[in-house]
């Protein structure tokens, strides 16, 4: 069978042709706009509007839960916790009992030791991007943030201001449960 080799002139021409249309794809795109290093964001299903902290420090981001319980469902393990949340536009304690499947256990190294979580995916808005993000459960409540998202969200976010605080209102009329 005969090789059907393009000559050297119209490989150099498309590679070209490639690398400009590259280049002027990046140039059109508009730049990002960082976020704060806080930010308000809603929680779902109830849509709970809390104060995000955008943790560049974190690798998985973390939510405020209580009584967490494991149990098995459809041959699977879940985790059932309480998430009470103040909400910040409406000045109310939002109560919530969620379910979720346990996506893995996280190990947390810290000052006072290693201490086991569960990890599960919730949804989150925060600007006008609606994520379905993994979070490990957490007793928040001496913090000052109830939702602290981490390096692996954050890359599907943008960049972030260390200087700045609330850049963008939750957005997310799209979302469900």
């Amino acid at each position: 069978m005969p090789s059907r080799r393009r000559p050297l002139s119209q490989t150099l021409f498309l590679a070209a042709g490639f690398a400009l249309a590259c280049q002027s794809t990046a140039l059109s795109a508009a730049p990002l706009t960082p976020l704060g290093w806080v930010e308000r964001g809603l929680v779902y299903p109830e849509q709970v509007m809390v104060k995000f902290k955008l943790d560049t420090g974190a690798l998985t981001s973390s939510l405020h839960a209580e009584d967490v319980e494991y149990f098995e469902k459809d041959g699977q393990k879940w985790v059932r916790f309480d998430m009470d949340l103040e909400d910040i536009e409406k000045g109310k304690l939002v109560k919530s009992r969620i379910e979720r499947k346990l996506e893995r256990e996280l190990t947390v190294r810290g000052a006072g030791g290693t201490e086991d979580r569960p990890v599960v995916r919730m949804k989150v808005c925060i600007g006008d991007q609606l994520l379905n993000e993994q979070f490990s459960l957490n007793d928040r409540d001496d913090m000052n943030y109830p939702v602290l998202l981490g390096r692996r969200t954050l890359e599907k976010l943008g960049p972030v201001d260390s200087g700045k605080t609330f850049t963008v209102e939750p957005n997310c009329a799209r979302a469900q449960d």
